[in-house]
């Protein structure tokens, strides 16, 4: 799974290094799958089927811009312009073992509220990966999350949570980025290996989907960030498997 997640984390850094004003999300993903060809794996979003669109999906990558929180298709027709943030979600499958991230990367200059949006979202992912330790809960991640985006007053996407992950792109447990109490608690092992994966909207947590069915934007049309990390529990703590 380490393997799998430098991978990851490799072709992220690529694709950072792309965003530009002019640049097409279609400019990312040729560039990401390129990459995972040329290391020898597999995509693990191309062709992942969804039961609620009813399809496969069809890209490497999910860019979702501006408004957009999660699951948006690169397009040659969707031009990045500066001022603009773009969320870059990927997967890949190495020998048998999965790798997930998501970053979001600003287009030049941003304005100072997204520049804070960015800002909380990924010292939330921080603060929950702190809490992935042998002997915690369920609950200490995402109450983690939970009171550090509500502290600076965004809003927490809840449709839409993180998740065990190995063999398999989509374990249990899931992992949602609140306390939901209707859901269980379970205690954390060494040996678990968990997708944290805040998404926070600057404005209301609610989403819809767009007409292409697979998109989440906000309700409101406030912008979205989006951050990932895979996170190994080991005795000697959190070991973050998509990053050095």
């Amino acid at each position: 799974m380490r393997a799998a997640g430098m991978l990851v984390y490799s072709i992220l850094k690529r694709v950072e290094s792309m965003v530009a004003d002019g640049v097409t999300t279609m400019d990312l993903e040729v560039e990401a799958e390129r990459m995972m060809r040329d290391a020898g794996a597999r995509p693990a979003f191309k062709n992942y089927y969804v039961p609620a669109v009813g399809q496969r999906y069809k890209y490497v990558l999910c860019t979702s811009v501006n408004d957009e929180i999660v699951h948006g298709p690169p397009s040659a027709k969707r031009v990045l312009k500066t001022g603009d943030i773009v969320s870059v979600d990927t997967g890949v499958e190495l020998n048998g073992w999965y790798g997930d991230s998501a970053i979001t990367i600003p287009v030049g200059e941003v304005a100072p509220q997204i520049r804070r949006l960015l800002d909380v979202t990924k010292e939330a992912l921080e603060l929950a990966i702190d809490q992935t330790r042998a002997g915690n809960r369920l609950f200490d991640i995402c109450g983690a999350v939970e009171r550090h985006v509500t502290a600076n007053g965004f809003g927490i996407v809840r449709e839409f949570v993180g998740h065990g992950i190995g063999s398999q792109l989509h374990e249990e447990p899931q992992v949602p980025n609140y306390v939901d109490r209707k859901n269980e608690n379970p205690r954390l092992k060494e040996g678990m290996v968990l997708a944290l994966e805040p998404m926070v909207n600057a404005g209301s947590p609610e989403s819809h989907n767009k007409a292409d069915r697979w998109t989440a934007c906000s309700k409101d049309g406030s912008w979205s960030a989006h951050f990932e990390h895979c996170v190994a529990i080991t005795a000697d703590g959190p070991w973050v498997l998509t990053r050095p």
